[in-house]
């Protein structure tokens, strides 16, 4: 049995509810998958429990259920037509959680009010609060007992509160169920962000293809109704639409979304295309080796949702706490309100007052708090400085990690093209005689005439490249392409042409010695990009191109190395190119890596160890996901930056340091708020049992630890950041 789930906004929520389904008898096999909000279970025929009974189960427990009986799916997304996983319409304060946290405040302000105008009635207000604010949480902590789940967070925080309102205490009372309601809207904002990644996966398939028929005619079909053979039409700015292969055709394809490559890869007849690349210049026929369920992007959908789904659910420590202090603290007052009077004669209403004024001392107001406070200081501190963290288990687990996995392109490099060399060739370099003598400001303006006008990444950084030089480019006429090979264009009435070295070794002349320069610059990880004479066959000149590191890069890494964390390449870009940038940078490095091997290496990594990665493109997503923290540059792609658990918004590599260093401060200050929280609970827990101190003083005690904690959090506003490097490192070009 498939349904689909509405209403889980944190990682506990799944065993709430699969400790409710495995009491249930006949019920086997519960898997819940949060990201994507769905249940699978199995039914055993003929059990006492009927589809009815798990449904009204999940409701009780707070949450929506509904039956999954959609269309056919890819990694529960369906890619051609709106379903149960389409990002909601709704704003914040329309859902039900926005307008109880709405409503609460409203009521809080019209408390407050009353108290300064007519304070014999504001505490009245404050208790419709506590009343209005507090069911919800009540039933549903009732509801959890009775599915096995007795002491939740919701029992804990509805003890708390009804203690408080009890002893007369509904000002304090109120503030725990708003600031708790808060809590518990930020979660479930948190969580549809976080679905929104994945399902932005699905958008880089196109809803439609053009297929061809077998007289040659075209239609537009639903890319999700492909099969295998089909044959499909791909224009220039198209994107590929299945996986296949090219039966017909050549151009350059942007493989970035799959493969993470830095400059478009050309391709011609029998080469294999990946669904969700985008096609440059050139017309492809295309035969589909796959459908759409088992394409390239809903194999990285599928990676993001089981990396997710497999992440430990951590709960939280309030969570776990409160299945000891609840039960411990309810019990502990029972026993001083009973024994007492019972069996030494006690006075009932002394021992009640006691009783009672344990309760509120129990509130978990100042521990409840310490955590939140600290990580909302640290969030903002993070915000200030261009880091966008999603959430406190992000901030708590960078501080964790041993290991920084890097993506290369525009990660570690700016993700675009630069022109590295500009070689003008001789006469005495050549095999050609009679060549004519060109100085590199010549070339670069013969090779900027040539690719002016072209779209290709590689010659807008040519051109842009002879802008910044001041280079006078000459106007080329009759401009054409051969697509995925070559550019042609008649300059100074010479026709010329710029190709990859294997296209220029075809066409023209190369003697040893200029093969050994293209070699050379190959060998340093650079694209190569030949100039020739088509009526001469005369080699001219070659530039070469690569996408170079960000500035930052050799001190960012070398703040990591200074911290005790260990710094690794991954990309999908070739051995060469990422070789001679790893050496620069005195990393690891491992290339020419799919998604699935980037996701592979990842868990190789972990051993037991604490591990991020840090990616800007849409290939990166699965190891986004199945890291313990997935970082993102802000330059990136959404659905790097929506499947992140952090976002570097200033794209700086400097900032891993700093996010690290944040994290850690803020776990400092969390032990010191939690120690000094339980500290002081105990000490006037003991004052209270033998009468030292009262009610009034509980409450002191309570409000004093709540203030105190959040003033040790607001120090975290003064954070400046990692420590300097004292001998900073040299970088080299």
């Amino acid at each position: 049995m498939k349904y689909h789930i509405e209403g889980m906004d944190c990682a506990s929520c799944i065993g709430k509810i699969e400790t409710a389904l495995k009491r249930m008898p006949g019920v086997s096999d519960v898997q819940l998958n949060f990201a994507t909000e769905t249940l699978e279970l199995n039914l055993a025929p003929g059990a006492p429990t009927q589809a009815s009974d798990i449904e009204k189960t999940i409701k009780s427990l707070g949450f929506g259920i509904s039956a999954n009986t959609g269309q056919q799916t890819v990694s529960a997304i369906d890619i051609d037509s709106d379903n149960q996983m389409a990002p909601q319409d709704k704003q914040w304060w329309q859902t039900q959680k926005g307008k109880q946290v709405v409503g609460l405040g409203i009521l809080m302000g019209s408390g407050y009010a009353l108290s300064l105008l007519l304070p014999a009635y504001g505490i009245w207000v404050f208790a419709i609060a506590v009343i209005v604010g507090v069911f919800p949480f009540a039933r549903k902590a009732l509801a959890l007992a009775k599915t096995g789940s007795f002491f939740s967070i919701e029992t804990l925080m509805s003890v708390a509160v009804l203690g408080a309102l009890i002893i007369g205490e509904a000002e304090e009372a109120a503030a725990v169920v708003f600031l708790f309601s808060i809590g518990e809207l930020f979660e479930s904002i948190a969580a549809d962000r976080a679905r929104a990644g994945i399902r932005a996966l699905s958008s880089l398939v196109p809803k439609s293809a053009i297929l061809l028929d077998a007289q040659g005619g075209q239609r537009n079909v639903p890319a999700t109704s492909l099969q295998v053979n089909d044959l499909v039409l791909v224009r220039p700015g198209d994107r590929v639409s299945a996986d296949g292969s090219i039966v017909q055709g050549a151009s350059s394809l942007d493989d970035s979304p799959v493969t993470g490559e830095s400059v478009p890869v050309a391709k011609t007849m029998g080469d294999n295309v990946f669904a969700g690349s985008i096609n440059i210049d050139g017309v492809l026929q295309v035969r589909v080796e796959k459908t759409a369920a088992d394409n390239t992007i809903s194999r990285i959908i599928e990676l993001v949702e089981q990396a997710q789904a497999s992440k430990a659910p951590t709960a939280r420590f309030i969570e776990k706490f409160s299945r000891y202090y609840t039960p411990a603290v309810m019990a502990i007052a029972a026993l001083i309100i009973i024994i007492p009077p019972l069996a030494m004669g006690g006075d009932w209403s002394t021992w009640l007052y006691r009783g009672l004024a344990l309760l509120l001392i129990a509130c978990p107001c100042a521990l409840v708090l310490s955590t939140p406070a600290a990580i909302a200081s640290g969030l903002a501190v993070g915000a200030r400085r261009g880091l966008l963290i999603k959430g406190g288990s992000a901030l708590e687990t960078i501080g964790q990690v041993k290991t920084v996995a890097f993506d290369k392109t525009g990660t570690l490099t700016e993700g675009k093209p630069r022109v590295t060399d500009v070689v003008a060739f001789t006469q005495e370099d050549s095999s050609i005689q009679g060549q004519n003598s060109q100085g590199q400001d010549e070339i670069l303006a013969l090779f900027a005439s040539v690719e002016t006008g072209s779209s290709h990444p590689l010659a807008e950084a040519i051109v842009s490249h002879a802008e910044a030089a001041k280079v006078f480019i000459p106007v080329a006429f009759n401009a054409s392409a051969t697509a995925g090979k070559a550019v042609h264009a008649t300059v100074a009435e010479r026709a010329l042409a710029i190709g990859s070295p294997v296209y220029a070794a075809d066409e023209a002349l190369i003697s040893s010695t200029q093969q050994a320069q293209i070699e050379a610059l190959q060998n340093e990880g650079k694209t190569v990009s030949v100039l020739f004479d088509e009526q001469n066959h005369e080699v001219l000149g070659l530039i070469a191109l690569r996408d170079e590191l960000r500035d930052d890069a050799h001190e960012g890494v070398a703040q990591l190395k200074a911290m005790g964390v260990r710094s690794v390449m991954l990309t999908g870009d070739n051995r060469l190119t990422a070789q001679a940038l790893a050496s620069n940078l005195d990393v690891e490095w491992e290339a020419e890596l799919l998604p699935e091997d980037k996701l592979r290496l990842l868990n190789e990594m972990k051993n037991n160890r604490k591990i991020a990665m840090v990616g800007d493109g849409i290939n990166d997503a699965p190891a986004l996901a199945t890291a313990d923290v997935g970082i993102a540059m802000g330059g990136g792609t959404d659905v790097a930056i929506e499947t992140a658990d952090i976002a570097l918004l200033k794209s700086r590599v400097t900032d891993m340091a700093h996010l690290i260093a944040l994290s850690r401060a803020t776990m400092r200050n969390i032990h010191q708020n939690v120690i000094f929280a339980l500290g002081l609970k105990g000490v006037f827990l003991i004052t209270t049992i033998f009468g030292i101190t009262g009610l009034w003083i509980a409450v002191l005690a309570d409000a004093g630890a709540t203030v105190i904690v959040t003033l040790n959090a607001l120090r975290l506003l003064r954070f400046k950041g990692a420590p300097p490097l004292v001998n900073p490192p040299k970088v080299v070009k």
